[in-house]
């Protein structure tokens, strides 16, 4: 397993060092340093070094390198779990733009927390709400320090994540599906990239231990149901879920079951690639002027969606050339003008209602120039939120919560898609 935790700085002097294991030493410090920092090989090489028998896995927060060296064959995906749990829960202590001095003015609690979450190379307790219940900064209370037995529970029981005890007035369950699109279309209309990154982010206010069963239109559940009238499913890849769902269960028969967090947590991901709603479609026609400094560009920008929703801060960048001097714009829709800095005219519609299309139309005047160079035509790039439309069309089926009391829980559902890399080429 893990034998140390190293923090060093930019230059590679250590700030923090643990020892888990003795069979690495503080001087193999000099070795990463000399090897990784000095080389510069931070962002152009993998985060995974080999030297003299010791592997070094390493990350980076602002100028701070998080390293783990181990002599054994480890799994390198939980020592890299491991880091990035270790940040998040410095993030939450120190606050997000923790440095080095806030780290040199910490040392006693940062020894503390590398103490809990680590015992001889093992990861342990990593989640920041039971850690902050007995490592806290001297602010608590006394009448809010938990009670004995129950902290111990907590520690050592198999569900860290939420505490005995909670109450609500109302238990109220709100749900987020929030997804982006990435697209990159060619010249001639063909898709050559096109996928869908979604997430579930849920917040519950529930009391007591509840049991929650989610249900999405996954199209290897729906297939198993004998309902005639049911409606075709989404083919849903690479799911990774919060520590709360039971895995077992899932592999099983695809339900996920969890005994929620309290407040804000992120429920899953997930992604899908097929029989994907694109919300945009982008007809563009670029004809540069042969003989004359002038380049026409027209676009169509049809929205795929019900005419009942809307896409809010629609944003389109349409590259023009280097050498552009003026440009004159129509647009039937927002507002459009050349912006020199990004080398593009930005096309901007704060409101554009679904099943409609919009159409600029723009005459660019080009500088003369003594050497002529080819323009190279970069995509056009497209910005957009649309609320309460998903483009790989998952949507929540059920959510059922399960207690003791069978108390009676509001559910909210939102649904949110956004660009990600939404690009066209001309």
């Amino acid at each position: 397993m893990i034998s140390m935790i190293l923090v060093l700085n930019q230059k590679g002097d250590i700030m923090i060092s643990r020892q888990y294991r003795d069979d690495v030493s503080r001087a193999a410090a000099d070795s990463f340093r000399l090897q990784v920092i000095a080389a510069k090989e931070t962002g152009t090489q993998a985060p995974v070094k080999r030297i003299e028998n010791c592997s070094f896995l390493y990350t980076r927060h602002l100028n701070m390198y998080f390293v783990a060296l181990t002599r054994s064959n480890v799994n390198p995906a939980l020592v890299f779990e491991y880091l990035f749990q270790k940040i998040r829960i410095l993030k939450a202590y120190l606050g997000e733009e923790f440095d080095e001095n806030s780290m040199r003015n910490n040392m006693t609690l940062i020894y503390e927390l590398m103490d809990e979450t680590m015992d001889f190379g093992y990861p342990q307790n990593c989640a920041v709400d039971v850690l902050r219940l007995y490592i806290n900064l001297g602010n608590i209370r006394p009448q809010d320090e938990p009670d004995t037995s129950q902290l111990t529970s907590q520690i050592t029981g198999a569900i860290d994540w939420r505490r005995e005890g909670i109450r609500h007035k109302k238990n109220e369950v709100y749900i987020d599906v929030l997804e982006s699109v990435n697209l990159l279309m060619s010249s001639t209309g063909n898709i050559l990239r096109n996928e869908v990154t979604g997430h579930v982010q849920m917040n519950t206010k529930l009391t007591g231990m509840p049991e929650c069963k989610f249900g999405l239109n996954d199209k290897l559940v729906i297939e198993k149901e004998t309902n005639q009238n049911r409606k075709p499913g989404v083919e849903i890849d690479d799911c990774t879920f919060h520590r709360c769902v039971r895995l077992g269960k899932f592999d099983a028969d695809r339900t996920i079951t969890f005994i929620p967090p309290d407040g804000e947590f992120e429920l899953m991901r997930y992604r899908v690639t097929d029989n994907i709603n694109l919300p945009f479609r982008i007809i563009p026609a670029v004809r540069e002027m042969q003989g004359s400094n002038r380049v026409s560009i027209n676009l169509k920008v049809l929205a795929n969606f019900a005419g009942t929703l809307f896409a809010t801060h629609v944003v389109v960048k349409i590259p023009v050339p280097k050498n552009t001097a003026k440009t004159k714009i129509k647009t039937s829709f927002g507002r459009a003008k050349y912006e020199p800095e990004q080398q593009a005219i930005v096309w901007r519609i704060k409101r554009f209602p679904g099943n409609s299309e919009c159409i600029l139309g723009a005459d660019v005047d080009l500088m003369p120039t003594v050497r002529k160079k080819a323009w190279n035509r970069p995509p056009i790039n497209v910005e957009f939120q649309v609320p309460m439309f998903t483009a790989s069309g998952v949507h929540v089926r059920f959510l059922r919560v399960y207690d003791k009391s069978g108390y009676i829980t509001n559910r909210w559902v939102r649904y949110i898609t956004k660009a990600g890399g939404y690009q066209i080429r001309i």
